[in-house]
This record gives C-alpha cells, sequence and structure tokens, in this order.
C-alpha cells in the first residue's frame, strides 16, 4: 500500500500512549512481513511473496478483497474515489457504495473483458464497501448476474446468490440489492416483469425452505412475499442448494430449477425484515438517485398491517407489558439443560450493568450458581435466551446476588461464595432461585428490546441515597451522609466504596431506611411476589403460635412449626432459615428481624396484623406489605428471564477432516488414515499434481523448486494431445488444465525432503490428503508436513495452523487472571492501571488494549490449551525457517511465557479479512478474550460465536490462496485474503457501538424500566459516541467488577459426560432440581425435538445404507456378487445397528419416568415395534431405571 494512502487515511485520533501502542505493533507487524516475504522468494511456495497484503484501513481491505477476482482494480484509481465518495457523502454512507459500483461497472477506472464481468466486479466492490471488507459474501455469497429476457424483448438483470450471503447480514444483503438495481439503471437495463407464476414460486419456495430445510429469521407473510415479488427491480435467484423439490410452482420457463434455492430465500427474507431500515435512507435521497423504491412505502404499510392483525389492543394509559417468549426452548438438544422456562418465578432475576467481561452479547452469572448446576454451565458455554436477544455467552461476576437452594436436610440458605458452593452442592435438593443474570444496557438497545423492570438492587438502592442526599443536602458525601443518619463511619465508607459487596446489617439499614424515608435495603428484602395475600395469612396464623426471641428491638430468632405451609411461604420467599428434627422452621438473627418488621409486628400484635391483613381491599402482595411495614418494601423480582444451554464452550485447534498434518496428497496409497508411511510402504502416490518442470535438470516435477537442483521450476500446462505446454490455451483447447493425473515415487522425494532436513528420523505418523482439492491441485511442500507432525501440530484447509476458541468480551483484566507477570506487562505497555496509578502487583485492574487478546490456557484433559499449541507452533516456524528457507529462527520460545507479546491472525467464519492481536497472557478458560472492538472487527458479536487465531508468522509463511478448496464456501471465506494491521473503531460492526461504557446508570433508567420505556428514552454513554476521539480506544467503565474471572466452571459437564445417556440423564437432574423449569415439559422436548427425530432419521437411512471396505475405504451402494471389495477384503455396515437403537431405550424411560402425553407414549411404541420388526426382538431382561438415569 502506498504511502500517500497511508498518509490520507491516517487517523489521528489518539493519546500519545496509544499512537506509540499502534506504532509499536505496526512495527512489530511489518518485520514479521518482511521475514516471511523473504521466505517466500525462496520459492518454495505456490507464490514468491506474501498472499495476505497488509491493508491500513477499511478501503484498502476492500480493494485487497475485490483484488481476489479483478487483481486489475488495485492501483486503478478507485480506491482514491471511494475516499473522495466519503467526503462527499460520509464514510459508510450507502451511496459510496452505490456511486463506485456504477463507476466500476462502465470501467472508469481499468477494463474488464466484458461488460458482464465489469458489472459484477462493480456490485462486488459497492458490496464489499457496505460490509466493511471484511466477509466474503462479495465474493461467494454473490455469486453472479444472469442477463435475461423480459416478455417484451428487452433484457434485465438476474441476481444469484448462494449460501455464504447470510454472513453480510440481512442490511447488507439487502443492500446488494439494492447496488445491482442501482447499476441496472444506469446500464440501461430493463426491470424484471414477473408474472403471477413466478410470484407465486418464490411464496412457495420461502414456505418450503422454512418448513422443510431451516427456520428462516424472518418468515415474510404471503401477501409480504407477493408484494415484494411484484415490485421488486431486479430478479432475485440462486443456485440449487438442497436436494428437496419446491412444493408447487414448477418448470416454470425463466427459473432455471425446480430445487430449493437457499440463498435467494435468504435474500428474500431479509428485503422483507429490513425494509424499514432500506426505507428510511431511500426516503431521504432515494428519488435523488433515480431509484424506483417508492413502493417500499406501502410494503412497509402492509407489513404493519400483518404484524397487527394478531395483535390485541390494550386499553388506553395501560402500560405495555411483556409475555413469556417460548422461542429460545423449541429447539432443544438432547443433553443440553434447560436453566429456566420463560419468565419463571425462581429463574435468572435480570440484573442492569456491564462487567469487565460482559456486554457485546455476553452476560455474567454468580460464579456458584455454575457449580451448583452439575457443571453444565461454564465460562464460555452459550445460553439461548428469552430476551433481550436470542443468545448469550456466560461469564461470571461475584458481585451478583447468588443462588438460593433448600438442602436434602430442610435447610434454606443463599449461596453467595464459591466456597460454600462447592461444600453444598451434592446436598442441594432444589433450588428456589437461580440468582441474578447481567445484562447491559447496549445488549436492549441494540435488540431493539424495550427496557423491562429489574429486581431492586444495591445499585439502584443506592442511586436513590444519592437523590435523597442531594436533595437534602444539595450533593453527596460520606460527611453528608453521616449527617444525617445514625451509622458508623467505616460502615458508610464501605458501603460508598462498593455498594454492591458491602451491605449494611439490618439495624443500620433500618435507620437509613427510616431516617431518610428510603426503600428498605435490598439485601433485606425477600421475594415476596412468589405468595398470595391468602397465603401470607396462614402463615401470620402459624406464626401466632411460634417462638419469638428478641433482644432490645431487634428479633434474634423464629421458631415456627415446620408445616408444609410455613415451608411454602418461606421457600417461596427464598428467606434463609433450618429445620430443626423435622418439626420446627428456625429464622434467625437479621433475616428474622427483617420479616418481623415488614411484616409490621414491632408496633403491632399478630392478631392486629391477621385483622387489618383481612380488612384491606388490596390483593397484590406488596400493596399489603407496604401497608404493614415502617419503610418502603420494594419488588425484589423484577423480571426473570428464560434460559437454556446452548453450544457448550470451545477451545481447540483446527482440524480437517482426517486430521492431516500436510496438506499433501498420498492417493489411495496413503490407504484408510492418508499416511505418508503407507503411501511409503507402497513406494508410489497416484493423484491429480499440479505440473512444473526443471529446465536445468530437463526433468518434470510436482513442486515450485527442483527437489535435485533447488532452482526454480516453470509451471506448465497439460493437453491430452500435446503434452506439457508453456500456454494456457493450444490448438486442441482454449483452457488447458495445470494438473494431470500421475504416480510419483514417493519414496525418493520423501528421502530428499529428509536430506535437505538432514535427519533419517521422522514421525511415526505423518497423515496428508486423500486428494487435492484447490483448483490446480497444487502441493503443499512435504517438509513442512513433516515438521508439522514432528510438533504434533494439525494443518488447516489454508495451510496454517488454527486454533477455534468461543468469544468472550474483556474490557479490563488483573496481571494474575491471566498468568503474566506485571514486569512482562509493563514491557508491553501497561504501565498503569485503569485508575491511573502506578502497575505494581497482580491485583490491580488494568484497562485492555484494543488489539490485545487473552487466550485459553486451560488444560481439560482432552483439548490442548492454545498456550500449548502457540508454542509448539513458535518452535515449528523456527525450524522451518531455518531447514526449509534457510533463515535464521525468529521466536526462539525457551518457556511458554515467551508467548505472551507474540503477534497473532484473528479470523472469523464467513470473513475474509483478518485482524492483528497481540497475546499479552492466558486465562484458564475456554474462550478467547479480546476486546468488544476487536471481535468487532472480525464482525462478530459474543452470544456463542467462535473465532480462530493463528500465529501471523504461520500465515505470512503457510498461507496461499492456491490451496483454498474449489467450492463455494471455501474459495475465500474463512481465509486471509487481507490483513488489517490497525483496529479503526468507525469502521468495525457497528453493534458494538451501542455498547454502554459508564460506571452507573442512572436513577432515571430504573424509573423508565419499570415504564417499559424503549431503551433510546434514556441518555446513557454508549461507545459510538466516543469515536474519531482520543476516548474511542481508552478510558471506558464498568459497572460491575468481579474478583477474578477464571472462577467458574472452567470446563462443562456435557463435554466430559462420555454418553448421551448421562448427559440426558444431567439435563433431567437439573430440570428436576431447579423450580424454574417444568420437568415433564422438559421430557416432552428432548425426545421431540431430538430423540424421535434421530430413532426416525437413522432408521430410515439403514435401509437405504452404503457398505463400506475396512481396507481401502471403498463404498458400495450394493454388495457385490462376491460378497467381498475389489480388493478381496470384507464389507461392512455404514450404519450400525446400536446407532440405530442408541436413543431407544432413553426415549422409553423419559416416558415411563415423567409425565408425557399419551400421544408421544403411542408414537415411541409404535416406532419401538418398527426396529423390532428390522432388527428382531430382544429377550427381555429387567433392568432399573438406573440403568439409563
Amino acid at each position: 500500500m502506498s504511502e500517500e494512502t497511508e498518509t490520507k487515511t491516517e487517523i489521528k485520533m489518539e493519546s500519545e500512549v496509544m499512537k506509540k501502542y499502534f506504532d509499536d505493533l505496526y512495527d512489530s507487524v511489518k518485520k514479521e512481513y518482511v521475514i516471511a516475504g523473504n521466505a517466500r522468494k525462496k520459492g518454495f511456495d505456490p507464490e514468491d511473496k506474501v498472499d495476505s497484503p497488509l491493508a491500513a484501513n477499511m478501503i484498502e481491505r476492500v480493494e485487497g478483497l475485490i483484488s481476489a477476482v479483478a487483481p486489475q482494480l488495485i492501483g486503478s484509481g478507485a480506491s482514491e474515489r471511494m475516499f473522495e465518495l466519503e467526503k462527499e457523502f460520509g464514510v459508510l454512507d450507502w451511496r459510496v457504495s452505490l456511486v463506485i459500483a456504477e463507476e466500476i461497472a462502465k470501467q472508469k477506472f481499468c477494463k474488464f473483458d466484458t461488460e458482464l464481468e465489469a458489472i459484477e466486479v462493480g456490485i462486488r466492490t459497492g458490496f464489499a464497501y457496505h460490509t466493511l471488507g471484511i466477509v466474503s459474501a462479495p465474493l461467494e455469497g454473490f455469486t453472479n448476474i444472469e442477463i435475461k429476457n423480459t416478455r417484451n424483448g428487452k433484457k434485465y438483470f438476474s441476481i444469484n446468490f448462494a449460501g455464504p450471503i447470510r454472513g453480510a447480514g440481512g442490511t447488507g444483503a439487502s443492500v446488494c440489492v439494492l447496488i445491482a438495481d442501482y447499476v441496472r439503471k444506469k446500464m440501461g437495463y430493463d426491470r424484471y416483469d414477473p408474472d403471477q407464476n413466478e410470484a407465486k414460486r418464490y411464496d412457495t419456495e420461502l414456505n418450503d425452505y422454512h418448513d422443510r430445510v431451516t427456520n428462516l429469521q424472518y418468515h415474510p407473510s404471503s401477501d409480504e412475499i407477493i408484494f415484494l415479488a411484484s415490485n421488486l427491480p431486479i430478479e432475485v435467484a440462486g443456485d440449487p442448494s438442497e436436494k428437496i423439490e419446491v412444493s408447487n410452482q414448477k418448470d416454470l420457463p425463466r427459473v432455471k430449477t425446480n430445487k430449493i434455492r437457499g440463498g435467494m430465500c435468504l435474500v428474500f427474507s431479509m428485503i422483507a425484515l429490513k425494509a424499514p431500515k432500506l426505507w428510511k435512507r431511500l426516503e431521504q435521497w432515494g428519488q435523488d438517485f433515480d431509484l424506483d423504491w417508492m413502493w417500499m412505502e406501502d410494503f412497509i404499510k402492509l407489513q404493519k398491517k400483518k404484524k397487527a392483525g394478531g395483535a390485541k389492543k390494550s386499553d388506553d394509559g395501560e402500560k405495555p407489558k411483556i409475555a413469556p417468549n417460548k422461542t429460545f426452548i423449541a429447539d432443544l438438544v438432547a443433553g443440553r439443560p434447560v436453566l429456566t422456562y420463560p419468565m419463571a418465578y425462581g429463574g435468572l432475576r435480570l440484573r442492569y450493568g456491564r462487567g469487565r467481561t460482559t456486554g457485546f452479547s455476553s452476560a455474567a452469572i454468580h460464579p456458584s450458581t455454575m457449580f451448583l448446576l452439575d457443571d453444565f454451565f461454564a465460562i464460555g458455554t452459550q445460553m439461548k435466551v428469552e430476551r433481550p436477544g436470542k443468545a448469550a455467552t456466560l461469564n461470571v461476576c461475584d458481585e451478583l446476588e447468588g443462588p438460593v437452594v433448600k438442602l436434602k436436610n430442610g435447610k434454606v440458605l443463599r449461596v453467595g461464595n464459591i466456597e460454600l458452593a462447592k461444600q453444598v452442592s451434592k446436598e442441594v435438593d432444589r433450588i428456589l432461585f437461580l440468582g441474578d443474570v447481567l445484562f447491559n444496557y447496549g445488549d436492549f438497545s441494540e435488540n431493539g428490546h424495550v427496557l423491562v423492570p429489574p429486581g431492586y438492587c444495591e445499585e439502584w438502592w443506592m442511586r436513590e441515597l444519592e437523590k435523597n442526599i442531594i436533595d437534602k443536602e444539595g450533593d453527596f458525601n460520606l460527611e453528608l451522609l453521616k449527617k444525617n443518619v445514625d451509622v458508623d463511619e467505616s460502615v458508610l465508607n464501605k458501603i460508598l466504596e462498593n455498594c454492591k459487596k458491602n451491605k449494611p446489617n439490618f439495624k443500620d439499614a433500618l435507620e437509613i431506611s427510616t431516617k431518610l424515608n428510603l426503600s428498605l435495603h435490598p439485601d433485606h428484602l425477600f421475594f415476596y411476589k412468589g405468595v398470595s395475600k391468602e397465603d401470607l395469612l396462614v402463615f401470620l396464623d402459624f406464626l401466632e403460635r411460634s417462638e419469638i426471641e428478641k433482644e432490645n428491638d431487634f428479633v434474634k430468632k423464629i421458631i415456627m412449626p415446620a408445616s408444609p405451609d410455613v415451608s411454602h411461604f418461606l421457600e417461596k420467599i427464598g428467606i434463609p432459615h433450618t429445620v430443626a428434627s423435622n418439626e420446627f422452621a428456625v429464622i434467625d438473627n437479621d433475616y428474622a428481624s427483617s420479616l418481623y418488621y415488614t411484616l409490621g409486628l414491632k408496633n403491632t400484635s399478630i392478631e392486629d396484623t391477621i385483622t387489618k391483613v383481612t380488612s384491606m381491599p388490596e390483593t397484590n402482595i406488596l400493596d399489603v406489605l407496604n401497608k404493614l411495614a415502617p419503610f418502603n418494601v420494594r419488588d425484589k423480582c423484577g423480571t426473570f428471564i428464560g434460559a437454556r444451554m446452548g453450544r457448550p464452550e470451545k477451545a481447540k485447534m483446527r482440524t480437517m477432516k482426517g486430521n492431516p498434518h500436510s496438506l499433501f496428497p498420498v492417493g489411495p496409497e496413503g490407504g484408510r488414515m492418508k499416511s505418508f508411511q503407507s503411501a511409503l510402504d507402497a513406494n508410489k502416490v497416484t493423484t491429480q499434481f499440479a505440473l512444473y518442470y526443471c529446465d536445468e535438470c530437463k526433468q518434470e516435477t510436482i513442486l515450485s523448486v527442483c527437489e535435485d537442483c533447488g532452482n526454480k521450476t516453470k509451471k506448465k500446462y497439460y493437453c491430452r494431445m500435446c503434452g506439457l505446454l508453456d500456454e494456457k490455451s493450444c490448438q486442441h483447447e482454449k483452457n488447458n488444465p495445470r494438473y494431470k493425473k500421475k504416480q510419483i515415487p514417493f519414496n525418493e522425494l520423501f528421502n530428499k525432503s529428509l536430506n535437505k532436513l538432514k535427519t533419517s528420523v521422522y514421525p511415526d505418523l505423518i497423515k496428508g490428503l486423500e486428494n487435492t482439492p484447490n483448483k490446480d491441485h497444487i502441493v503443499e511442500h512435504p517438509i513442512k508436513g513433516i515438521l508439522r507432525a514432528k510438533h504434533e501440530l494439525l494443518v488447516n484447509k489454508d495451510g496454517s495452523v488454527r486454533y477455534d476458541m468461543s468469544e468472550l468480551p474483556i474490557t479490563h483484566f488483573k496481571p494474575k487472571e491471566i498468568q503474566t507477570s506485571v514486569e512482562k506487562l509493563k514491557k508491553l505497555g501497561y504501565e498503569k492501571d485503569y485508575l491511573g496509578n502506578d502497575l505494581v502487583d497482580n491485583e490491580q485492574i488494568v484497562e485492555l488494549k484494543p488489539q490485545d487478546v487473552i487466550l485459553p490456557a486451560l488444560n481439560n484433559g482432552f483439548d490442548e490449551s492454545c498456550e500449548d499449541i502457540l508454542f509448539r507452533c513458535g518452535q515449528f516456524i523456527d525450524e522451518l525457517l531455518e531447514k526449509l528457507y534457510g533463515l535464521e529462527p525468529y521466536y526462539n520460545f525457551r518457556t511458554k511465557e515467551d508467548v505472551a507479546g507474540t503477534l497473532v491472525l484473528g479470523l472469523a467464519p464467513h470473513i475474509s479479512a483478518a485482524m492483528i492481536g497481540r497475546v499479552i497472557g492466558f486465562s484458564k478458560t475456554a474462550g478467547c478474550y479480546a476486546h468488544p472492538m476487536w471481535h468487532a472487527a472480525l464482525r462478530r458479536d459474543c452470544d456463542g460465536d467462535e473465532a480462530s487465531v493463528s500465529l501471523l508468522l504461520d500465515s505470512l509463511l503457510n498461507f496461499s490462496r492456491k490451496f483454498l478448496p474449489d467450492r463455494i464456501g471455501s474459495r475465500t471465506m474463512d481465509a486471509p485474503l487481507v490483513v488489517t494491521a490497525k483496529l479503526i473503531p468507525s469502521e468495525v460492526d457497528d453493534m458494538v457501538h451501542g455498547m454502554d461504557v459508564v460506571d452507573k446508570y442512572p436513577l432515571e433508567f430504573y424509573e423508565a424500566a419499570m415504564e417499559y420505556k424503549p431503551p433510546w428514552d434514556v441518555k446513557i454513554e454508549q461507545f459510538g459516541k466516543r469515536l474519531n476521539t482520543p476516548a474511542q480506544y481508552e478510558g471506558l467503565k464498568f459497572t460491575h467488577d468481579t474478583t477474578n474471572i477464571n472462577l467458574g466452571v472452567q470446563c462443562s459437564a456435557y463435554k466430559t459426560l462420555p454418553s448421551m445417556g448421562e448427559k440426558i440423564a444431567g439435563q433431567m437432574h437439573i430440570a428436576e432440581m431447579v423450580d424454574a423449569v417444568e420437568t415433564s415439559g422438559v421430557a416432552e422436548l428432548v425426545i421431540n425435538k431430538h430423540l424421535l427425530k434421530d430413532l426416525k432419521g437413522n432408521l430410515r437411512k439403514f435401509s437405504m445404507q452404503q457398505f463400506r471396505c475396512t481396507r481401502c475405504n471403498e463404498k458400495y451402494r450394493r454388495v457385490p456378487l462376491s460378497g467381498k471389495c475389489n480388493c478381496g477384503n470384507k464389507l461392512i455396515f455404514t450404519i450400525s445397528q446400536g446407532s440405530v437403537t442408541k436413543y431407544l431405550e432413553p426415549s422409553l424411560t423419559l416416558g415411563t419416568k415423567y409425565e408425557i402425553s399419551t400421544y408421544l407414549k403411542q408414537v415411541l411404541d409404535m416406532l419401538k415395534e418398527r426396529i423390532d420388526s428390522v432388527f428382531g426382538k430382544e429377550k427381555e431382561k429387567q433392568e432399573g431405571l438406573d440403568k439409563w438415569f
């Protein structure tokens, strides 16, 4: 990239500290690029230069991405023109995409072979600009344009989409159609003119895709689909993606397939979903750009009418309410527990705020909750949630309220720390309350979800305390607070320091409440909404017959009869108590005093209180209590949020099928393991190889450097008639291939590789590919595979070693949490903590720099940690530099601590632009902790998505586009086609701009939540407000701290339990244990949504299966007459009886143990009869239920 371009686009919007950080980062990146460039000049790789160009900004990313299909665009002036258009319209304005697409289509910057090619490249470029030059959708999601004839003989656009379009998101896919239409208009093509059948085909196909393939994010009504199809100026089409055909509207002349087209369905439904967003822009400037989309206004009216059709009108003045949303639970997976039903009492209580490791679609719960749920929920586990979004990854925060549990001995207690949770986990009978779940304001804002009432909590109480003192004194501080209440100064000081951890005892809470007319502190409130007025009267009746021990004005102990009614009341409100001798329920100390005062018994007898309650017209329990208590009693419940387990956390090395070490093919000679050793035994490899020729040795070879003389070879083309050719075309064929099927003497090649390594020793198992999947069948140098096998590393499809992880956000860390010394952190530029104090110990909280990452070093027994993989990968790269390229080693790792400070490439599925990251440490979790902006730069949030990292020098040396498989979704997706060196906040996914960055939420926020107001009605500082200022990189704040980010469950039991039976047993145990879960409902969902589908599907596949040879892996649709494989070996089933019946017994056991519907029981019985008819009925043997559960 030119220096001139860098100067133009450099954004000087950072502090001097941050500028030094980015400068140091860039210098390190350039250093590794130079090393890789020198290595690749040696010629051992498919290209003689690094195949991942460095981009300084988004426009350079766009240019680098599109260069994969139009290399002539680089240096043509298109990027300079985009900068000009940004000045005219604004950065990321849609009109920039429209104009640059038009100008490229008109070939203003460079020439193309055909007008159609120019049009396609123009649309791809505009689309890439809109999607920030990150995702591969412009290359593989938008496949091509076809020019078709209208009914009056004119030409129109038919634009084809494929599955990778989903990476662009709904708005991106819709804007692509808009760009295509703008280019169509400017290039003089006519509108699409669908007839009635073609419009109905869209309706049929979208319904079939939604019902028979997978759920659409938005399923438009038939009227919406017909309206859209009739008005879109271009045809939205695609290649067939499914084997099934549409149910109707087949054999239409202008629709080339009867099969379902997934790409088309995705784009079409997204236009409907994003119509309001599209119209918001088009209404402003659509007509100025000659876009005939004014019909969109009528479409939105139709859409609103359809959505309002089933909605019930509320009475005037009624507050908007929310209803339980069961969507998250509909697709339940066997073995993954339901945490709580939708809005179920005792479920996860909503707490507003952002912790150091939450926000950007990540939530936190108390670590104790994790340990009490049989270790199924771990740090990094995905939760499918009821609201505010669809999913969230889990982190921990011990400033939240923990769970309330009932033990097997009847004792009820609050579990507020991990030690207690571990101590009682085996004794828990029921979990009465699961504790808090922390969601930040930004998640509600970005999902457009109304604010919902939280439970009364410490920080809300604190905001009311501040307001009270300010109203009285005009300011708020310790002295003014002490002036108004008779509470010890040290107690008040601790509360002001951290109100979430330091809580007053009941005596002090009562003093503050009564003196300041404030609500009772939430630590002394209970979940009263779980009981009714009638329950209260029954409880008071028992209380009248109880023993109450007092000391001064406070209660030391309440001893009550342990009747079912008493237990019901105490458990429902979640008040800690013990059960003595199964006869008495005993409430002690502050809990007893709080209950006593709340019931108004300080100055009133229980008998008078019963009379008073009975005569009250109020039925709401909180209204009743507020008439009894000398203070305001608030609702501690708030809103409970439904959740279930989604994907377990992930941290493991990326593998390809067969776990190869090398991208070198070993053909059928590699055997079942596809190993070099088997090919050595055969002394040959027969497959398709790229062709090279050594002029010095006058011999054909398969490598770009001659294995004999070491000179670079020339690539050749092959014609069956002419033989080897220098040019692609000849008199017989216009496009001759670069490869041919041939047999090579593998032992000779392998021994020459060992000679170059100067060794005769090699690993016992080196695995390659059966055949090369890339277009030209180019092979990787065998030395790379030998060295990877030596260092126990596996190769990815692009030639690099990747490590996949769940994505987790973090903005602040403690040195002790990441296993990096303070001295090392100082060398990496961390001189101060987040408060500006000098960094001196490992307990201080430090703000994370935007491109630094904290990787997993969790050793769970079956997946290696990222620390180990990067350490060995560094050793592999050093040996590769030294022995293949003849250069000096670079990393020189001696201990694992040396990995800190290393540069990595971050990459996520669906994208093609990698982001530079710097490793600063390792957590004891299974997730990739990084700044939310870094995740957003990968076009990801933290709702369960995963990303990968690889050592930067590994990718620069070993990645090649020539290695990528030649099929849709693999040619460019999940590959570092371009590398971003500097993170620019305005150029990342804008969802992160909604994340709040404050240290407390104002009182107005909680008041708005009580009224179900939209989030934008409350002003809280969000990250987007800091763009293009020095504050965009630093100075972020958080509302909730945690002692240690590693303190939760580190590996989910879902991953450690060996069988599905044990996983389902764990799932059902949690359903039985948690009060907020309906056990029979979970059993039905598990059977219906998972087990039944698998049983039926596997039984059907068994009757249609193939047969496989155990030696050569050849597959047969039917068994040969000989009964054996052609190689003479025996054949086996590809689907065994066990794989068909494995879920039958668990299903029948679930149906027997739990209350499932009669219909479902009958379905299971019929299915058992079918299976018995296929495999025969086994002799019955009596087994206990504990065989399965």
